[in-house]
């Protein structure tokens, strides 16, 4: 029996993020996590979205259901008929890869005649379509147009997506490309032993393998366990025979590590300066226990804005949007939280920055220009983001911007800490913080907000704000917990 290569492969390969491994596990059937909120909930939206352009095409076969043979026969008979548009139907062609042969799959939403050929279009929510956003996408599509190739013997009409409210064609590249893809997955699934793939916390948090890889990462102390150890600097040192952190330690110091080249893009690069905190990070895991590095630099003062905000990324909205922006003072005079929120219409994205800006200036009046207290810098790149797109009419973000102060620097300046991530979910766990929404995270507040624009309910749209807003409000009571125990004296 042939081995079989689909479209969903690519996803699989793709999404979270590149990861030959998942392939593997795939294939071998191992136990996959159960679906996210943040998962169900765009696979839900990407369902209606897909459904709502189906009812815009006019007459159309569904061929979405049945035995795949009778679908490739009925999807090639209706090509042939020159039926107006196909929905879901299926192609399929073999393969010949080195020793055997492999039957290559792909079912593109729509086959939509164009003259004497047909346009394949995909539905998706993503609204930007590239490379660097959704390589995947591209590649099933290329996948779905040499597969109509071969059933057809004629070149496609053309390849789009239908994305968000237009319909985005994509430029056909070379064939080799996606064929080299196919012998890339047929190679990992015939694989006879696991590949090596490094963990990592942003890779690993959205993938349906995360509890198969992590616990077996942290069991054996992987490399790519230590933070700021990037994934091509772990493979790297796998083929050096350094696996495990104390295989790192042993063979290498701070000066000695910032002379590998490791491999970045196409090229090499030195490991440069990030030895320091590689190997600082590494003996605090190996000893399972902080490290201080120096004392922290803080400014003086008798209180402190934390600040954090919760955005919509690019490809799921027309622009980067930024939803909340919340805000809170601790310290000697510690005052409410404030939530800045614009709305469902068209000014909500500016009336939410101009909310933002009348809660921070009422802090400013209040407290003088006391520190903004962030986590990484998420938080000053969008306030520059946003004076640039809607104005700062009284200088508030100008202000703003001079009084930012990042904890995660401040932090990874001043100690190295036992933990695989500086996520503030990480670190804030490590020093004791516990939330009363456990299950909450940044893909899960995107859900819930997805959730909230596509009710008409405006009661259950309030009710649903109000949950981000208590998720936004624990992220600046935790972001508070953890400067304390960094920064002692400030209390």
């Amino acid at each position: 029996m042939a081995l079989t290569v689909t479209a969903s492969d690519i996803v699989s390969l793709y999404r979270p993020s590149k990861c030959n491994l998942r392939i593997y596990l795939n294939e071998k059937g191992y136990p996959k996590d159960e679906e996210s909120p943040y998962e169900a909930v765009l696979r839900k939206l990407g369902q209606r979205h897909e459904e709502r352009y189906l009812s815009t095409i006019g007459p159309y076969e569904n061929l979405g259901v049945g035995n795949p043979d009778d679908r490739v026969s009925q999807t090639s008979r209706h090509i042939r008929k020159g039926t107006p548009s196909i929905y879901h139907g299926l192609l399929r062609a073999n393969m010949r890869i080195e020793d055997g042969e492999v039957l290559v799959i792909g079912e593109p939403d729509f086959i939509v005649r164009s003259g004497d050929s047909y346009i394949i279009r995909d539905a998706k929510i993503s609204r930007r379509i590239t490379k660097a956003d959704h390589t995947e996408i591209l590649l099933q599509l290329q996948l779905y147009s040499w597969l109509y190739q071969q059933m057809t013997g004629k070149q496609s009409a053309g390849l789009e997506v239908y994305s968000g409210r237009e319909i985005i064609e994509i430029i056909p590249q070379e064939e080799g490309q996606v064929l080299g893809l196919v012998e890339e997955i047929t190679e990992l699934k015939r694989a006879k032993s696991e590949p090596y793939s490094p963990v990592g916390w942003s890779k690993c948090g959205g993938c349906t393998f995360r509890s198969t890889c992590w616990p077996r990462a942290e069991k054996s102390q992987d490399i790519s366990l230590v933070p700021r150890l990037d994934q091509g600097l772990a493979r790297d040192l796998m083929t050096r025979g350094i696996s495990t952190i104390s295989g790192l330690l042993d063979h290498y110091t701070e000066e000695t590590l910032a002379v590998v080249q490791r491999p970045w893009g196409t090229k090499t690069q030195k490991v440069g300066k990030l030895a320091i905190p590689i190997i600082r990070s590494a003996r605090a895991l190996k000893a399972g226990e902080a490290i201080p590095i120096q004392r922290p630099i803080v400014p003086v003062s008798n209180n402190y804005a934390m600040f954090d905000i919760e955005g919509m990324p690019p490809y799921l909205n027309e622009m980067e949007k930024i939803y909340l922006w919340g805000l809170q003072v601790y310290g000697k005079k510690p005052g409410p939280f404030l939530a800045a929120t614009g709305g469902f219409g068209p000014d909500g994205d500016r009336l939410a920055w101009e909310n933002f800006l009348i809660n921070a200036k009422r802090v400013f009046d209040e407290y003088g220009d006391i520190p903004f207290i962030h986590w990484h810098t998420y938080e000053k790149t969008h306030v520059t983001t946003y004076l640039e797109r809607w104005g700062d009419s009284d200088g508030v973000a100008e202000r703003i911007l001079k009084n930012l102060l990042d904890l995660l620097r401040v932090t990874q300046e001043s100690i190295a800490l036992p933990l695989p991530s500086y996520s503030l979910k990480v670190v804030e766990k490590y020093y004791g913080y516990e939330r009363k929404l456990p299950e909450a995270n940044g893909n899960w507040a995107m859900a819930k907000y997805i959730e909230a624009t596509e009710t008409e309910d405006e009661n259950e749209r309030n009710r649903v704000i109000d949950t981000i807003k208590a998720y936004n409000n624990e992220d600046i009571e935790a972001m508070w917990e953890v400067m304390k125990k960094i920064v002692p004296a400030i209390v």
